[in-house]
């Protein structure tokens, strides 16, 4: 086997196996092997590669993060300092530290009959075939990222809803890095909503430690049952020197109605890649996403929709807006499989440059194999309408002002898919913030919560 950024994590799994598995349960150990298997025969895409345009995987993944293998008992309770940076909406508040989920908060309300939520290795010990019907089973292991994951991933977030239920009350999933020393979180969220159910789900990532280097390893597997629904929001508020690698596979039955929207207010370097595929007719998906880079921030984000079959609607947009020497890259395909008639299918990549040294890279794509559909994709790359900063600077605004007016409407739509009130108000302010220069827009989550190390006291590494 080749050496690579790989092979440091190939090696620890093999020397530290059993330690990895008494840390877990038996479904997610039971997925390890074939993991391992894979990334010893894979040879991470370059930069360049087809859908890795802008992303050096080797580069993220070379550093020697520590990982809490071990399990290490973490004294500190982040739901005692937290604060929402989303005021007045009421959710039921789960919390990660690094990867090690948290007893949920109290007084944040009671989930229904018929809704089982919190930790992944907890449920999967409860209710192992329930979750070995799930874990794994959409997420490609071909991808060296799920693989990775797979292969290290202790424990994670699950929330089952059963058959017609309705959760009224929104869930929020708080992740949360704080460290000592460089740190790889491995997260899995596993989200499964059988016939008819009905869920609203926000997480936020945030990073406490502005000054250490962190990489959140993350994979998303969704099941969207007949007629369900679900509105899953991803809001990311890290640091500069924080890295973010999340993998999301959604799989739609006859009737469902998804909407996914990535929210990247502040990050470091983030790849996001959306895999959907629709599995029965009649369903819908609304893809939405957004970013805001400046300084050296890099994101990528990169989709693959499959319309596998017909009488599907999908509606995908992506923008960004891109400042100083930033990066931002979007790499979309939809893929209208032969006999998938009647397919509706939009994608979209709209965005604003705004210095000579910033950059944005686009290719959107569409794949059609029958003639009885309705498709379109574009994109536009430009700079803020210079007429429009004029008419609004002879209205007597500052042109500062009327920057941060022209590129907050820029964004709206993108804000106005958001279908839950609050939170759609709320980031109305966040966006608004972010593009008055704000240096982060996490500032109430980051009293009280120091790094911690082996021992639970605070200052070294886990």
């Amino acid at each position: 086997m080749a050496k690579n950024a790989l092979t440091q994590y190939i090696d620890l799994f093999r020397s530290a196996r059993n330690i990895i598995d008494s840390h877990s349960s038996p479904v997610l150990n039971s997925r390890r092997e074939e993991a391992c298997r894979v990334l010893e025969e894979t040879t991470l895409p370059a930069e360049g590669a087809e859908n890795y345009e802008h992303t050096d995987l080797e580069k993220m993944l070379a550093p020697d993060f520590g990982l809490n293998l071990a399990g290490v008992n973490i004294d500190i309770n982040p739901a005692a300092s937290f604060r929402c940076d989303v005021p007045d909406m009421q959710t039921m508040l789960y919390l990660t530290l690094n990867d090690t989920p948290m007893p949920p908060a109290p007084g944040r309300g009671s989930l229904p009959d018929g809704v089982t939520a919190g930790s992944l290795k907890s449920i999967s010990l409860e209710y192992p075939e329930l979750v070995d019907r799930y874990y794994g089973r959409l997420a490609s292991i071909s991808n060296p990222l799920v693989a990775l994951d797979t292969m290290l991933c202790q424990d994670g977030f699950m929330i089952h809803v059963a058959k017609g239920v309705r959760v009224e009350q929104p869930l929020q999933l708080v992740n949360i890095l704080n460290n000592g020393r460089p740190l790889m979180a491995v997260r899995r969220v596993l989200i499964v909503l059988e016939e008819g159910a009905e869920l609203t789900l926000l997480t936020c990532d945030h990073t406490q430690n502005p000054d250490v280097e962190f990489l959140a390893l993350q994979t998303v597997e969704i099941y969207a049952g007949p007629n369900s629904r679900l509105d899953f929001y991803d809001m990311e508020e890290s640091t500069e020197r924080t890295s973010r690698l999340s993998s999301l596979y959604l799989s739609q039955e006859q009737g469902s109605n998804v909407l996914i929207d990535g929210i990247t207010l502040f990050n470091g370097t983030t790849r996001n890649e959306y895999h959907t595929v629709f599995n029965g007719s009649d369903a819908s998906l609304r893809l939405l996403g957004m970013g805001i880079e400046d300084r050296r921030r890099h994101i990528e984000t990169y989709s693959y929709v499959d319309h596998k079959t017909g009488h599907c609607h999908t509606d995908e947009l992506m923008k960004f807006v891109v400042d100083d020497e930033s990066i931002a890259s979007f790499s979309g395909r939809i893929y209208v499989a032969p006999g998938a008639v009647k397919t509706e299918a939009y994608q979209s990549n709209r965005n604003i440059v705004g210095s000579d040294t910033a950059r944005m890279f686009s290719k959107p794509q569409l794949e059609i194999y029958n003639d009885d559909v309705k498709c379109s994709h574009g994109t536009a790359i430009g700079q803020l309408d210079p007429m429009q900063l004029f008419y609004m600077r002879t209205r007597g605004l500052e042109e500062s002002t009327a920057r941060l007016l022209l590129k907050q409407a820029f964004m709206a739509d993108v804000i106005d898919g958001v279908r839950l009130d609050s939170l759609r108000d709320r980031l109305r302010l966040l966006v608004e913030r972010r593009f008055a220069g704000a240096s982060s827009a996490c500032s109430s989550c980051t009293r009280d919560c120091g790094a911690v190390r082996q021992d639970g006291e605070p200052g070294a590494e886990v």
